[in-house]
């Protein structure tokens, strides 16, 4: 199935570049037939031209004067042999105007070989002809084509990619969905086995730990199921939400890894989600966590202005190359062996199409650490 799709996918491109080119062959054909038919006209034009040097004003023909006369779309400078502009049949050129009719014999001599009108073997003067308007505009038909291509080939592609991603996040959905529904069950049936637990007298520090486990893989199963939905936002504290998470992942992380956090004082009321949002500054800090390979300093900071605030999570990792600042938020990418490469992904989505604020990397150096900013906006009150 999937090799007929690429035989078809490669046809269409091989058939869409045969037929572009084709179009660009014959339009070049057409700017030389038009180029010859006009290089034609002037030749006629300045055999007629001598003709009305031999002969008596009274004895020229009508055929030759209308020749003369009748060309207007080819724009033209005759230059006599002493120099001299002696004719020309552009609208509103000044001949004596030496600088503007320098610039456009050589403008017209890059354009057309200019041709010389002799008699008796004596240059009397020098015909200098430019390309007519219909040619001039013949001459950028292929970049216009070009350009149509281009935007067309853009909306394919950002259709495609667009269909690809909703297609993917469709998968992710239902994946997230399904283990949420899959960590459910046992979790009903452990929480039947603590009762019992109860029941035989065992040590109650080991049932409320137990039980702790159990509300964290509540919270987990609860941010699955979300994923997919539109969770719902609430004004909540982001320095309290923040601090909780810190708190969090700095129990269960190495004694080695130094863990600051640079809050005010005073709380700072955002619209979140808190399960989500703590999922996402989770990913973040994992990620510091395995970049120091558990050692290291990870500082958290959190600052405000009027309209906005933004959680910086600094670390002293192995750092990012400036190439993947944006790819390490595209799914399915990652640095490890093991993983997915959702986290960020995941993290990139909670904060910009949940929380409509921003995820980016602010700085990293190689060896020295990496910087991260998540922005969000502050809850009217």
């Amino acid at each position: 199935m999937n090799n007929n799709i690429n035989i078809i996918r490669w046809s269409i491109i091989l058939g869409s570049f045969l037929i572009i080119s084709s179009i660009l062959w014959n339009t070049y054909l057409f700017f030389q037939y038009f180029k010859n038919e006009e290089k034609i006209k002037m030749e006629i034009w300045s055999k007629a031209q001598i003709e009305l040097i031999n002969s008596d004003q009274e004895n020229v023909s009508s055929l030759t004067l209308d020749v003369l006369k009748l060309n207007t779309s080819t724009p033209m400078i005759l230059v006599n042999n002493d120099g001299s502009k002696q004719k020309s049949n552009i609208e509103n050129l000044n001949l004596t105007d030496t600088i503007t009719v320098s610039k456009l014999i050589k403008k017209f001599s890059k354009e057309n070989k200019p041709i010389e009108i002799k008699y008796n073997n004596q240059v009397l003067s020098v015909l200098h002809y430019g390309n007519s308007t219909v040619i001039n505009k013949l001459k950028y038909y292929p970049l216009a084509l070009l350009l149509i291509v281009f935007l067309f080939t853009s909306v394919v592609y950002f259709f495609y990619k667009s269909s690809k991603t909703a297609a993917l996040n469709k998968l992710w959905s239902g994946m997230a969905k399904e283990t949420a529904h899959q960590i459910a069950t046992p979790l009903s049936s452990i929480m039947g086995w603590i009762e019992i637990l109860k029941n035989k007298n065992v040590d109650n520090t080991y049932i409320d730990e137990i039980q702790k486990d159990i509300k964290r893989l509540n919270t987990i199963t609860d941010r699955f199921s979300k994923i997919g939905s539109v969770p719902t936002l609430e004004r909540k504290d982001i320095v309290f939400e923040t601090e909780s998470t810190v708190e969090y992942m700095k129990t269960r992380s190495s004694n080695s890894v130094n863990f600051k956090l640079v809050k005010p004082k005073h709380k700072i009321i955002t619209l979140l989600n808190s399960q989500l949002y703590s999922w996402t500054i989770e990913n973040l800090l994992k990620n510091s966590l395995d970049s120091m390979k558990g050692l290291g300093d990870i500082t958290i900071e959190i600052n405000e202005t009027n309209l906005l605030v933004d959680i910086l999570i600094i670390d002293t990792g192995s750092g990012i190359e400036k190439k993947l600042y944006k790819k390490i938020f595209d799914p399915g990418y990652t640095s490890k062996k093991r993983g997915w490469g959702l986290g960020l992904s995941l993290s990139k989505r909670i904060i910009e199409d949940y929380h409509k604020g921003s995820i980016e990397v602010v700085s990293s150096t190689i060896g020295k650490g990496t910087t991260i900013k998540i922005q969000l906006k502050r809850a009217i009150s």
